[in-house]
């Protein structure tokens, strides 16, 4: 999923923004300030910025300035300031693109969409709920900020659970899935056992779950069903 960072002190647009960009499925961190957009882009992996240059306190082209330090992550400025010279001085201090206020949610859509094709990011196989983010690629998970050490069987076990997100997972298909075909035929009682220690490791209080659930008679789910 696309991380992208939105520093915009009106809160009316700052939130029309992020709800057409959460229904596109991208991932929307929203901000208000300099200092709050300074710390979100810090703590977070952000593929592109969003950031407005009339901020409170300090401008826009301070914070784009303070990002180009350390990062090329792509930024559009979404502005008010719309004469030549503002316009220059945005790509002077370093901004992929610039776009005045007021303007279109769909053209801010197809400028985003055509600045992330230009700098060559692409989506990322990555699955997030509530506080686990697993990364499909390089088969990480992390609860919050840590990673979570899982053994292959379990990180299978999280994998097929999660890419299956509301749907009942029966355990007769999970050991067909996860063990049968290796050859390796096995009772149920080792299914019992990994998705015990699964909890032990993700879940805050293994015997109250809230990412592993037990559908009874049946199998598993991921989460709440929907």
């Amino acid at each position: 999923m696309i991380n992208i960072l939105i520093v915009e002190d009106d809160k009316l647009l700052n939130k029309g923004i992020s709800y057409a960009l959460g229904k596109s499925a991208y991932n929307v961190i929203s901000t208000f300030n300099y200092d709050e957009g300074l710390i979100a882009f810090s703590n977070n992996s952000i593929d592109l910025i969003l950031l407005d240059i009339n901020l409170p306190h300090e401008n826009g082209l301070k914070l784009c300035e303070e990002i180009r330090k350390n990062s090329e992550s792509p930024i559009i400025f979404i502005t008010a300031n719309d004469t030549e010279q503002d316009i220059i001085q945005g790509f002077q201090t370093g901004c992929d693109d610039y776009i005045t206020k007021p303007f279109s949610i769909e053209i801010l859509k197809q400028r985003i969409i055509a600045v992330l094709k230009r700098t060559n990011i692409k989506e990322k196989n990555i699955f997030m709920y509530k506080d686990i983010t697993i990364d499909y690629d390089m088969m990480i998970l992390k609860k919050a900020e840590e990673v979570i050490k899982l053994t292959t069987k379990e990180y299978k076990l999280v994998e097929l659970l999660t890419k299956n997100k509301g749907q009942v997972i029966s355990r007769q298909v999970i050991l067909e899935r996860l063990w049968d075909v290796d050859g390796n035929f096995v009772d149920e009682n080792t299914l019992s056992v990994n998705i015990r220690r699964l909890r032990q490791k993700i879940e805050g209080d293994s015997r109250n779950p809230k990412y592993i659930i037990t559908v009874f008679g049946i199998g598993y789910t991921w989460g709440e069903m929907e």
